[in-house]
């Protein structure tokens, strides 16, 4: 399996509607236009992350990167069909650039019914605290991204539809990874 790691000139994206509210950065932390610079700047730099790539059929695989205080920084690698549930980063601001391959990002609209936005590499999107989303690598070929949180994730709450159809929480996870195994 080939996987094409070159990078084309990269895009920022409007950042998708807020689901909450979202609170003032804490001191020491990143806002997300800020984490945008951070993991488009990573992707740029082939030679920091390319050697560290893996694939994994059993899931998504990650590893964190070297990244500043406040923030953590990690590689993630998505073949054809993986992909996360809808969720939320707790307290985290986010953002993330595909380095390679392409990504879905769905997030709910105004009833509740997924909206899908492709990202293909170079494209970055920022997820504000608050915001719900999913990504899905649905392409045919391998994908690889950079992702930032600050401060760094401590929960994540995952969603879905309850019986009327509106959206509620499913379960919420502890946890200091990019995201949690379903």
């Amino acid at each position: 399996m080939t996987l094409d790691l070159t990078l084309p000139p990269t895009t920022a994206t409007a950042p998708a509607p807020r689901v909450a509210p979202v609170a003032a950065a804490a001191p020491g932390t990143l806002r997300t236009a800020e984490l945008a610079d951070l993991v488009r700047s990573i992707a740029a730099r082939p030679d920091r992350w390319r050697p560290l790539v893996r694939f994994q059929e059993s899931g998504r695989w990650w590893t964190r990167l070297d990244a500043p205080a406040g923030v953590d920084v990690w590689l993630l690698t998505w073949l054809p069909a993986q992909g996360t549930e809808l969720h939320d980063h707790g307290r985290s601001s986010a953002a993330f650039t595909v380095a390679a391959g392409t990504l879905t990002e769905l997030r709910p609209g105004d009833d509740g019914a997924p909206v899908p936005q492709g990202f293909a590499a170079g494209r970055t999107q920022t997820v504000e605290p608050g915001d719900l989303h999913d990504v899905v690598n649905a392409g045919t070929e391998p994908a690889v991204s950079i992702h930032a949180y600050s401060p760094p994730l401590t929960r994540m709450t995952y969603w879905g539809a309850g019986p009327d159809g509106v959206l509620v929480p499913t379960r919420t996870v502890d946890t200091d990874e990019p995201e949690t195994d379903a």
